[in-house]
């Protein structure tokens, strides 16, 4: 359900459920993790992208599945913690290419990439609060950064989707380009990254990023709350009529 490749020191990182809009699983975090913590770790790759399916770039959570871990009392789980804190604390460049749906940790994870391309169908949304839940992925920290408060507030706390336009004007997306070539947009941008003299884009990005060490500690911090929301009655009740709409 996780694809990687690695050419042309590009690490490509595509979700591959289209059938359940590349709803994700525990076992899909832990792969995307691995793939991303390996390219730090791999001399030859020199810049991550994460792409998913025409017209799904990810729903989010697997419900099914996070429930399940969510029983255990863990929160949002071992491998979705280990995924974002790979994203997050990243020494290569990872860029994304968002098609049709980027919901909850879809478009969580987008504040951590370097580079961002939507299609113009692109939709991006965070559920948490009707969930009763909080958002995570530290982007109560770095939404306010890249859009502003106002903005940030409207899509973590209103949840009002953005489209691509909307995204690109907030400073979330860098390119919307028809969905034809989007991928090849990307790779394009991915090919010339990695062209760069590594350890000077190194040097430069870290300057760009600044310390890691507030974004990871607001990682856990979230997920803290998250953790504690889950027990909570709005939660309790929210997931009820969830589940209850699903099943109708």
């Amino acid at each position: 359900m996780i694809r990687i490749e690695t050419n042309e020191g590009i690490r490509t990182i595509r979700m591959d459920r289209p059938e359940k809009k590349n709803a994700l699983t525990g076992a899909m975090y832990a792969a995307m993790a691995e793939a991303l913590e390996g390219a730090d770790k791999d001399d030859d790759v020199r810049v991550s992208l994460i792409l998913g399916a025409p017209g799904a770039f990810t729903a989010g959570n697997d419900i099914a599945d996070f429930l399940k871990v969510a029983e255990t009392g863990q929160g949002l789980g071992t491998e979705v913690i280990r995924f974002l804190k790979a994203i997050a604390a990243s020494q290569k460049p990872v860029l994304a290419a968002v098609d049709g749906l980027a919901i909850g940790v879809g478009a969580t994870m987008l504040m951590h990439c370097d580079m961002v391309f939507a299609s113009p169908r692109a939709v991006i949304r965070t559920p948490f609060l009707d969930l009763g839940l909080v958002p995570e992925a530290a982007s109560t920290l770095l939404a306010p950064a890249i859009m502003g408060p106002q903005r940030a507030f409207e899509l973590l706390c209103l949840g009002a989707p953005l489209d691509a336009e909307a995204a690109h004007r907030a400073g979330l997306v860098n390119h919307v380009v028809e969905e034809g070539v989007l991928e090849e947009t990307a790779l394009a941008a991915a090919r010339t990254i990695a062209a760069k003299p590594p350890a000077a884009l190194a040097i430069a990005r870290r300057f760009l990023r600044g310390d890691r060490a507030a974004v990871l500690a607001r990682i856990d911090e979230e997920s803290a709350a998250f953790r504690a929301r889950l027990g909570s009655d709005e939660a309790r009740a929210a997931f009820a009529a969830f589940m209850a709409r699903s099943k109708g």
